[in-house]
């Protein structure tokens, strides 16, 4: 399985500033089954001093709340299954992996996955993360994914803006399944 993407930003991004709206970023995602495990990548150019990225921790530690900030993002799900995991992936290293039973329904971080270590690269203009992970049985031995590539940026100012391969019609929804894709 591979899904590459360039995601885009929603359309609704009122919290933020004329200059933030005016900014030159792009987002590229990309996802490979490899077996039991999944490998992501996310690149982020452009003029990044317009966004509040987290300094990588020497320590990175599993947390909850990472949405709230600059947060990189996968959803995965079996086809047909209501419950699906969300996982949250922070510049500074900080990760989360939530299980949930349906859409937005007992979130809880899933015990399964005690480690994650990301490699992060930050240049001037340029972000790269990239992270590899055992998938948890139910997804691991099914032959089909539904996949959600996402991020949530930080402005300078404070706004946030949400980046998705592509966005439901009112407020941005990363939970909502019509935006993830099929992939072997």
């Amino acid at each position: 399985m591979m899904l590459a993407a360039e995601l885009v930003p929603h359309a609704a991004r009122e919290a933020l500033t004329e200059a933030s709206r005016g900014s030159a970023l792009s987002l590229h995602a990309r996802a490979e089954r490899l077996g039991a495990h999944l490998r992501l990548g996310y690149d982020l150019c452009g003029p990044l001093e317009q966004l509040r990225i987290p300094p990588l921790q020497a320590v990175p530690l599993r947390r909850d709340g990472l949405w709230q900030h600059t947060c990189l993002e996968a959803f995965l799900a079996v086809p047909g299954r209501e419950g699906y995991w969300e996982l949250n992936l922070a510049p500074s290293g900080d990760w989360n992996w939530y299980q949930l039973d349906g859409y937005r329904r007992n979130l809880r971080p899933d015990p399964a996955l005690e480690a994650l270590p990301l490699a992060v690269e930050h240049s001037t203009g340029a972000l790269r993360l990239q992270a590899s992970l055992p998938l948890p049985p139910p997804l691991a031995e099914a032959e089909e994914l539904e996949l959600a590539l996402t991020a949530v940026l930080e402005h300078a100012d404070g706004g946030l803006s949400y980046w998705a391969l592509v966005h439901p019609a009112g407020d941005a929804d990363f939970h909502w399944r019509g935006g993830w894709r099929r992939c072997r």
